[in-house]
C-alpha cells in the first residue's frame, strides 16, 4: 500500500531587514490620554519594536528619526546597536507640528543602508494630527512603492482625523501586503500591547519574531496574574516544553544564587558571634603583648652590650702588643733623623770630638722611649764618631795642601 506522503514542515525564516522608525515628537505629545504620556507610551513601543526587530536576524539594523518641527532629522542612523538606540530616546524634545513628509528623509537614510540585501522598511508613529494634504501622502506612497520599501504605520492620538488620510497613503505604498495600518485609539488599551499582536510585530506571513512571542507570552501570563500563575509557564515565565535548555540554565541559575545568599548568611552570622570572643581576647591581648615583647627585647640589648664589651676588652688587650712596634718604629726615624743632623752639623762647623758626642748624645737622650746606655746605640754613635773624624781630617789635609 503507498504511504500517504506529509506535507513538509514550514520553517520560519529570518527576514532581512534595514527598518527607519519615523517618531512623532511634536507638541500634541504632551497629552495624557495615553498613559502616562503619548510621548513615553509611543518610546515604549519603540523600545519593544527595536528589541523584536534586532532579536529577528543578528543582521538587521535599525535607526530613530523625529518627525516634528520645521524640520525631519536622523538621530540614529541604521545600525544594530540597540543599547545606541535606546540612548538616542532620552532627552528628545517636543517641539512643532507633525511633518509626515520627513517620511522622505527616511527613505534616503535607508538608501545608504551598508548591507544593500536588508529589505527596506519604515515604521511610522503618527499621534498628532496630519496637516499634510491626501494628494501629497498618496504621492510620497507611490514614491515608497517604486523604491521597494515597505511602511507600517500606528495611528494613535487623532485617530479620526488622521484615519483617511492613513488609509489613502497604505493603500498607495503597500505592495504585496508588506505594509500594514494600525490603529489604537484611547482607553484602557496600551501602545505596546496592542503592537505585539499586530501584523507589524508578527511579520509579513513569513515566520513570527520569537521575541514578540516571548512578550505576547508575557504579557498575557501578567494579564492572567502573574509569570507564575500562568498555565504552562515556570516562574521564569517560560515554558519548559517549548525551550527545556533555558528554563533547567534559569533554574540552575536560580539555586546558585539562593546558595550564595544562604552562604553569605551565615558568614555574617559567624563574624557577628566572633566579634565579642575577639573583643574579649583582643582586651588581654594587646595589654599583655607589650609585656612579653619588652622581655625579647631587654634580652637583646643585654647581648649587644656584652658584645660591646667583649670587643672594648679584646682591643685593649691589643693595643700594649702593639705599641712596642710602634715605638721601635719611631725609634728608628727619630735615630734616623738625629744621626743626619749630626752629620750635617759636623760637616759645617768641624765640632770637636767630645762636643760633638755630647751633642748628639743630649740630642739622642730628648728621644722618647731611647736609652742612651744601650749598647747598640752607643756602637752606632760611637761608628759615626769615628766617620766624621775621618771626613774632617780629609778635609783638613785637602785645606793645607
Amino acid at each position: 500500500c503507498s504511504r500517504a506522503r506529509r506535507p513538509p514542515l514550514r520553517r520560519p525564516t529570518m527576514v532581512l531587514e534595514a527598518t527607519m522608525i519615523a517618531l512623532d515628537n511634536s507638541e500634541a505629545m504632551r497629552n495624557g490620554d495615553y498613559a502616562p504620556t503619548r510621548f513615553q507610551a509611543q518610546a515604549d513601543a519603540v523600545n519593544l519594536l527595536c528589541g523584536a526587530k534586532t532579536q529577528a536576524n543578528p543582521e538587521n539594523t535599525v535607526g530613530v528619526m523625529t518627525m516634528g518641527g520645521a524640520n525631519a532629522s536622523v538621530i540614529v542612523t541604521p545600525t544594530a546597536d540597540l543599547g545606541k538606540i535606546l540612548t538616542a530616546l532620552h532627552g528628545l524634545p517636543l517641539e512643532g507640528k507633525l511633518n509626515a513628509t520627513g517620511l522622505q528623509v527616511a527613505q534616503l537614510a535607508l538608501k545608504h543602508r551598508q548591507n544593500k540585501n536588508q529589505r527596506q522598511r519604515i515604521v511610522f508613529f503618527a499621534g498628532s494630527l496630519l496637516e499634510v494634504e491626501t494628494k501629497a501622502l498618496v504621492k510620497i506612497g507611490k514614491k515608497l512603492k517604486k523604491n521597494n520599501v515597505a511602511c507600517d504605520v500606528i495611528a494613535f492620538g487623532e485617530t479620526e482625523e488622521n484615519s483617511e488620510k492613513l488609509e489613502a497613503f497604505i493603500t498607495a505604498v503597500n505592495s504585496n501586503d508588506n505594509s500594514h495600518l494600525v490603529t489604537v485609539p484611547a482607553g484602557d488599551q496600551i501602545l505596546s500591547d496592542v503592537l505585539i499582536t499586530s501584523p507589524i510585530m508578527q511579520g509579513d506571513g513569513e515566520g513570527t519574531s520569537a521575541f514578540a512571542a516571548a512578550a505576547a507570552a508575557g504579557s498575557a501570563a501578567a494579564a492572567a496574574g502573574g509569570l507564575a500563575g500562568a498555565e504552562g509557564l515556570d516562574q521564569f515565565g517560560i515554558d519548559p516544553s517549548v525551550d527545556p535548555e533555558l528554563a533547567l540554565a534559569l533554574r540552575v541559575s536560580m539555586e546558585e544564587e539562593r546558595a550564595r545568599q544562604e552562604r553569605a548568611a551565615k558568614e555574617a552570622e559567624g563574624g557577628e558571634g566572633g566579634e565579642g570572643g575577639e573583643g574579649a581576647a583582643g582586651e588581654g591581648g594587646p595589654s599583655a603583648a607589650p609585656a612579653d615583647d619588652a622581655q625579647p627585647m631587654e634580652a637583646d640589648e643585654d647581648a649587644l652590650l656584652q658584645q660591646a664589651l667583649a670587643m672594648s676588652m679584646a682591643g685593649g688587650d691589643a693595643m700594649p702588643a702593639a705599641a712596642p712596634a710602634e715605638a721601635e718604629e719611631e725609634v728608628d726615624d727619630d735615630l734616623a733623623k738625629a744621626m743626619a743632623m749630626s752629620v750635617e752639623g759636623t760637616g759645617a762647623a768641624g765640632a770637636s770630638d767630645a762636643g760633638t758626642g755630647g751633642d748628639l748624645n743630649d740630642l739622642v737622650s730628648g728621644l722618647p722611649g731611647v736609652d742612651v746606655n744601650d749598647p747598640a746605640l752607643q756602637a752606632a754613635l760611637a761608628a759615626s764618631l769615628e766617620e766624621d773624624m775621618k771626613d774632617a781630617d780629609a778635609a783638613e789635609e785637602k785645606d793645607s795642601e
